[in-house]
């Protein structure tokens, strides 16, 4: 059965950002991913709407946008958020003390049955419902 990988927002950003200061994160998370070549990639819509936001403030044009999210999902699948993941997310948050919008990455990764999180801002190593483990990708060695 092949890894089923939540990407958050941050990890997608270093992907598609071509600046000085991302390079070695860009590079380290290639390596990473083509490692994982047979694993199932996931986002969601959450993750789009954020991943747009963070590019629109670093003045790329939105046909630009576009083009990056659309090649994103030609790798990865991408999953809505329902009633129900919101009210997962608000469990989550209870139980793990992580803001909303990181419960909401939290409850869409595990409604869609990944195994891994790749994010830079949650707690490294944490295993979430004893299914999901959070993986900070620079901070494992490559």
């Amino acid at each position: 059965m092949k890894d089923r990988i939540f990407i958050d927002t941050n990890v997608l950003v270093y992907i598609h950002l071509f600046d000085e200061e991302s390079q070695d994160k860009r590079k380290a998370l290639q390596n990473l991913l083509y490692r994982k070549i047979d694993a199932e990639l996931i986002i969601n819509v959450q993750v789009i709407n954020e991943f747009y936001n963070i590019l629109l403030r670093k003045n790329i044009e939105d046909n630009i946008i576009q083009k990056k999210i659309h090649s994103q999902l030609e790798i990865c699948s991408a999953s809505e958020l329902s009633l129900k993941t919101v009210f997962s997310a608000w469990k989550l948050r209870e139980k793990y003390k992580y803001s909303y919008w990181d419960s909401l990455i939290l409850a869409s990764a595990l409604e869609n049955s990944c195994s891994i999180l790749y994010s830079e801002d949650m707690q490294h190593g944490q295993v979430i419902e004893d299914n999901l483990k959070i993986i900070n990708p620079f901070e494992i060695s490559l």
